[in-house]
Formats: structure tokens, sequence, C-alpha cells
């Protein structure tokens, strides 16, 4: 006989008691306090690496005069190789480190998980959203076009200059590596406390703006205030509907379906543009 369906959370059902708002956020914000200080340490840790391992390289081009200024030119700036490297490094560290220390999933809750990704339902669903997600930024893109202003993400110029060197590189990096580090710790971690505290909706506001800031962080760009502003309701709106579809589907697996969806065909336009 096979084994009956393990039941669903009991976020699913309804059946959550509302946790003490002050404890959800004060939980929240250390997760955050966490993944930032993991993120820039390991940034750092990549980019001092490498910046070391080009120094030394370039040495015996120096001529003996190692000065400070000689060696800067040396170094010279990041690549878009080494960009990646470090955002895959330093985003999926923060993501591991969360789940594993602050929210691991239960038994029940991966076997739950599977159970729900076996289901086409899911597959439908996810990757209908991706494509909603897809539609929805590209149709709010002209609309921001119409009014004279012209956001441009920041990592676009990543996105050009991989796209030209290290193509392959870049798919896996922006349809399967991103989409896992990403889900697991914006969905599975941080979206995850306020639906484990019966507080879902106010877990969508708040993960998708800390997804919103990851992706764009106002005064890095040259963009100005109002684009600045269209761009992050355009990522808290990606953001929102992956935070929906995991909480509807009960598996982590969807949202990252669909994320992978939505930025596979965004490489697939911005290479035909």
């Amino acid at each position: 006989m096979s084994e009956p369906a393990p039941a669903p959370p009991a976020h699913a059902a309804g059946a959550v008691p509302t946790a003490r708002l002050p404890r959800v956020l004060g939980a929240f914000a250390l997760d955050l306090v966490v993944a930032v200080g993991v993120l820039l340490a390991v940034t750092f840790a990549v980019m001092m690496a490498w910046g070391a391992w080009r120094a030394f390289s370039a040495m015996p081009a120096l001529g003996g005069s190692a000065d400070a200024a000689s060696l800067a030119r040396a170094v010279g700036e990041p690549g878009a190789l080494v960009q990646m490297l470090a955002a895959i490094l330093g985003m999926s560290a923060a993501a591991l480190v969360l789940y594993f220390w602050r929210r691991p999933a239960t038994a029940h809750q991966r076997q739950w998980s599977w159970q729900a990704a076996r289901s086409p339902r899911t597959w439908v669903r996810a990757l209908g959203a991706g494509v909603l997600v897809f539609a929805g930024s590209s149709l709010a893109s002209w609309l921001i076009s119409l009014t004279g202003a012209e956001p441009v993400p920041s990592n676009l110029a990543l996105v050009d200059e991989a796209a030209r060197r290290w193509p392959v590189f870049l798919v896996l990096f922006a349809v399967v590596l991103a989409p896992a580090y990403e889900e697991l710790l914006f969905r599975r971690v941080l979206f995850g406390r306020f639906l484990d505290g019966g507080r879902p909706w106010l877990g969508v506001v708040l993960s998708s703006l800390a997804f919103a800031l990851m992706h764009e962080v106002p005064g890095v760009s040259a963009n100005p205030p109002l684009a600045v502003a269209m761009l992050l309701a355009v990522y808290s709106g990606m953001g929102a509907v992956f935070a929906w579809l995991y909480w509807r589907s009960g598996t982590l697996w969807a949202p990252i379906a669909a994320h992978a969806a939505n930025n596979g065909l965004a490489l697939l336009v911005h290479g035909l543009a």
C-alpha cells in the first residue's frame, strides 16, 4: 500500500495562531542583519581575493616599482564574472546560513513540499506566474518610458558584459543559481517567518520590499529618485507574486521555477533587442 499523502502545513489550512507582532518583526530584523552581514563579509572576501590575485599576477610587470598608483592600475576594476561570483557566493552563503541556523525545514514540511511539487497544477501555476511577472514588468517599463524617465537597472551593465563574454555562465547564473538562492532567502526564510506567524500579508509586503532593495539600492546607481522609486515598485511587485505563489503552492520549487522563467524570458528578450 502507498503511504498516505501528508497533511498540508498549518498555514495552508488557516490554522496558524497569530504571533505577537513585535516578536515577528524582531526576528525578521535579526534575519536581515545576519543576511546583510554575511553577504557583505563574503563579497568583501571575494573582492579581496580577486584583488590580491590580480596584484600578485601583475607584480613582474611592475618592474620593481610597486607603488600604490601602479598597484591600483594593475588591480583595476572587477569584471562581470567576478561580480557574479561574488553575488553567488555572498547571497547563497546568506541564504544557507539563515536557513540552517534560523529556519530549517521540518520533515513534514519537506514531505509536503515534495508532494506539492509532484502536482502538475503547481508547475502550471509557476509558469503562469513567471510569465505574468515578466509581462507586468515589461508593461511597467513601457509605462515608465512614457513619462520621460529612463530607469536603468543597476545590473544592466553587468548583464551586457556577461552576455558578450560569458553567455553560458550568465544563463546558469540568472536562470538556475540566482532563483534558487534568492527564493530560499526571501521566500523560505524572510517571508516564511511571517507565514508561520500567521501574518502572511505583512510578510508579503516586507519581504518583497527587502527583495526590491537587494536589486536596486537607492543612491548606488545613477538613476534619479523617481526612476529608483519606479524600479523598487517593479521589483516589489515581482517579490509579492513569488511570495503569494510560495504561500499558495506550499513548495519553494514553485517560486524558484517562476523566478527562473521570468529571468529566462528577460534574457531572451534582452538578447534579441
